[in-house]
């Protein structure tokens, strides 16, 4: 049954925004929260069955302040015009685009960019080689997580990247396990991790020390770490013309090389763990026969123009575990129109471009609309610029005719939406888990075993 409403004060705008993580989040919180008509109502909907996105399923363990984002998430899943429906998978059959278009009035994807960016070099396939999603996934649970295949057993591991995800894995390889007891990591990733013998950590970035891209405050924790200590190369660090004298750098670089700086200066205590952060080391080959053994980089050197040229000379770091960390990619979701060069959705403020024009009632926020850019925080203005359009186009989305009941249809089209109840089921069954095995609250890592939980199944 489908209805039509008129007038902007007379109708409720039923709108569907696709993921759950903070930007979907904040288009719903400013969906709601504006104050001239029409009055709206939102599904969130995501193909998990859990809420938050990446902060549940991104944010390292150890990382208790950022996860406590999701008590801000939370409080907008329980605003009395959201609602929370998981298990929903927008994309294929059943629910292409065109059909959800028809269950609403507008849509806004805000599925994030869900795919790693690849090297690009001979050996990158070879067993032992991940991404380093991969192994965030394995850590935080993710029902999709291929397993424990990760090679623990060995002395050493490489990272690729220097961003704060390349931080996040590092840390979590130094860190101890009883350090992560404490914390929401799966059991069985708990007990991998407290068999690992990987002592040396190291982490490669292609750039120098100026141009790294992770945070000050994510680098100093690797230098807090009690079982571990971090060593830098003087004469790698030195590459950098910005090393010497940082004044001029802006102020996150800046700190990021005082930081670097001070390490230099240190001895070594002798702590089990040791992480090397590398500078100016590009990639070009992940060298075995089967299985990953090593990794060989070319040196590279500053080109004067902001970036890095290749020297000719070359060094391998053995290890049969890589992690490669150097940046997402958006997806495509079929049905709708995608940049290939971007990864993107093409959009105008939010407003999916089809042909070069906009889209009646379909929009864009998050990573999907301007690219893996930002911090969480960043996605917050992101979402508002996409709702003033669709709130602008309002009067013509009026004009469209909706489903009167869209969980109704989503239901008829063999969906089994997880509702918000089905959520603290969830939650009730993973604080059960921690109870059971001394621990605090453990995540749930498999689809049987979150459905089933929210199903109320024992």
């Amino acid at each position: 049954m489908l209805e039509t409403s008129c007038g902007r004060s007379s109708f409720v705008l039923r709108v569907a925004v696709v993921g759950s993580g903070p930007s979907g989040v904040y288009a719903a919180q400013a969906l709601v929260q504006q104050q001239a008509a029409p009055e709206v109502s939102v599904h969130v909907l995501d193909r998990l069955p859990c809420p938050y996105g990446l902060v549940r399923y991104g944010v390292a363990p150890d990382h208790e302040k950022i996860k406590s984002l999701q008590n801000t998430l939370r409080a907008v899943l329980e605003h009395p015009r959201v609602s929370f429906l998981g298990n929903v998978h927008v994309g294929p059959p059943p629910l292409v685009p065109e059909r959800l278009l028809g269950l609403y009035h507008a849509v806004v994807y805000c599925v994030g960019a869900a795919t790693d960016r690849r090297l690009g070099v001979p050996g990158e396939e070879l067993p032992g080689s991940f991404s380093a999603t991969d192994f965030v996934s394995w850590y935080s649970a993710h029902p999709d997580a291929t397993g424990d295949a990760f090679a623990l057993g060995a002395g050493s591991a490489v990272v690729i990247g220097v961003g704060n995800v390349a931080v996040d894995v590092a840390r979590i390889l130094a860190r101890g396990a009883e350090e992560l007891r404490p914390t929401d990591v799966p059991h069985a990733a708990l007990g991998a991790l407290s068999e690992s013998r990987v002592s040396d950590i190291h982490m490669v970035g292609r750039r120098g020390p100026s141009q790294a891209k992770f945070t000050t405050k994510e680098l100093r924790e690797l230098g807090s770490l009690t079982g571990a200590d971090v060593l830098v190369r003087p004469e790698e660090l030195a590459l950098d013309p910005a090393y010497g004298d940082p004044s001029g750098l802006p102020g996150l670089n800046r700190r990021n090389v005082e930081v670097l700086r001070d390490w230099a200066r240190r001895e070594p205590s002798g702590r089990a763990r040791r992480i090397h952060l590398r500078f100016f080391l590009r990639p070009v080959a992940l060298l075995g026969e089967g299985a990953v053994r090593a990794v060989r980089f070319e040196r590279t050197a500053p080109d004067g123009r902001g970036g890095v040229a290749g020297t000719g000379v070359f060094e391998d770091i053995e290890a049969p575990l890589v992690l490669r960390s150097v940046g997402y990619r958006g997806v495509p979701l079929p049905g709708l129109p995608f940049d290939e060069e971007r990864g993107t959705v093409p959009n105008a403020a939010g407003r999916v471009l089809r042909g070069g024009e906009p889209s009646p009632g379909e929009y864009v926020a998050g990573w999907i609309k301007r690219g893996p850019t930002g911090v969480i925080g960043t996605n917050r203005p992101c979402a508002k610029e996409t709702v003033a359009s669709l709130l602008a186009d309002a009067d013509a989305l009026a004009a469209r005719p909706v489903a009167a009941d869209p969980l109704r249809a989503l239901r008829e089209a063999g969906l089994e939406p997880v509702e918000w109840t089905g959520w603290l089921r969830i939650e009730a069954a993973e604080e059960a888990l921690g109870e059971a095995l001394g621990r605090t609250k453990v995540k749930i890592p498999d689809w049987t075993g979150l459905l089933g939980a929210a199903r109320g199944q024992e």
